[in-house]
């Protein structure tokens, strides 16, 4: 089968697109026909080696955790799916090598659930790891609850948007921080927009001045700081980009597959409460460019490669 693939750490000059390993389809693993897949800034993480004290490598690499797509094989003892269902699924194992950026996945049905009805593969492939990252933090971690202040960094990006979304259906008050371009973006989400920057715990403060009550930080460094220090007396401060966190009192958070946690963000998607921005996308052989564009840090929602099966003579 065709698929991107990297023998050694690199940039996006490693990535390479042509013929891959075919998957083995395991009796708990669900053979998908990939349709879409998102990038993710773990992604090139991975890829230029960020990783490799938890995550072994084992090259060549596929890329890539986030699919949407349909089941073509179920594994011998796989009940959950049947052939023809449409499925999305962040399909991460604790190694790198059987990733998703290709034409074919061997999904382990733990990291499975069903596509929502109502949205585009497209869309639905930029679901599962932003969306379980962002609502295993406001659900789990920070456990925010009706009435309170949450403050989302990065609130235009694949995870600060979902996070948005989530901690407004929780009941919370949700201010956002974002490049003055996004500024509508994050209304439109039901978010309070203020710009990033010097200035910017002054801006919060303006907003909240007795602190906010809980804190997501997708950023890391000097905005894990900022953000704790805008916390009020009993607030909790949760980071997706740095350990360091906890130097500060808060917790760091690393997302896991959970088919039942992906099952209640489909729910969600098909009541209206959660959508997916896609702000572009690029054909399977062009996902470096896809990767360049995503490592510049400044997407509104999701990137999306896909897999052209008609181009291929396959109508999918």
């Amino acid at each position: 089968m065709k698929g991107i693939s990297y023998s050694r750490y690199g940039g996006p000059e490693v990535l390479e697109y042509g013929d891959v390993r075919d998957p083995k389809v395991g009796p708990d693993t669900v053979l998908v026909k990939v349709r879409a897949v998102s990038v993710n800034p773990v992604d090139w993480k991975c890829r230029e080696g960020y990783l490799d004290g938890i995550l072994d490598a084992v090259f060549p690499v596929v890329p890539g955790w986030d699919v949407s797509g349909v089941v073509v094989q179920p594994g011998a003892s796989v009940t959950e799916f049947s052939v023809g269902d449409e499925v999305i699924g962040y399909v991460r194992e604790d190694f790198l090598s059987r990733g998703t950026f290709a034409e074919y996945v061997a999904a382990p049905v733990r990291t499975l659930a069903r596509k929502p009805r109502n949205v585009t593969f497209e869309e639905a492939a930029g679901l599962p790891l932003v969306g379980l990252t962002a609502y295993q933090v406001m659900t789990k971690a920070l456990e925010v609850k009706r009435g309170e202040t949450v403050l989302v960094h990065a609130a235009a990006g694949g995870v600060g948007s979902i996070a948005v979304q989530l901690a407004r259906h929780l009941g919370a008050r949700v201010i956002g921080t974002a490049s003055e371009a996004n500024h509508d973006f994050v209304r439109g989400l039901g978010g309070e927009p203020v710009t990033y920057g010097e200035g910017l715990a002054e801006r919060v403060r303006g907003l909240a001045p007795e602190g906010v009550d809980a804190a997501f930080d997708t950023i890391g460094g000097d905005t894990t700081k900022t953000s704790a220090n805008l916390l009020a007396p009993e607030g909790r401060l949760v980071s997706i980009a740095d350990t360091d966190v906890v130097d500060y009192g808060g917790r760091y958070y690393f997302v896991r597959p959970d088919a039942g946690d992906l099952l209640r963000l489909t729910e969600l998607v098909e009541q209206g409460v959660v959508s997916v921005h896609v702000s572009q996308t690029f054909p399977l052989e062009r996902a470096a460019d896809a990767y360049r564009l995503n490592q510049e840090g400044r997407t509104r929602g999701k990137i999306v490669v896909t897999v052209d099966w008609e181009a291929e003579g396959e109508a999918g």
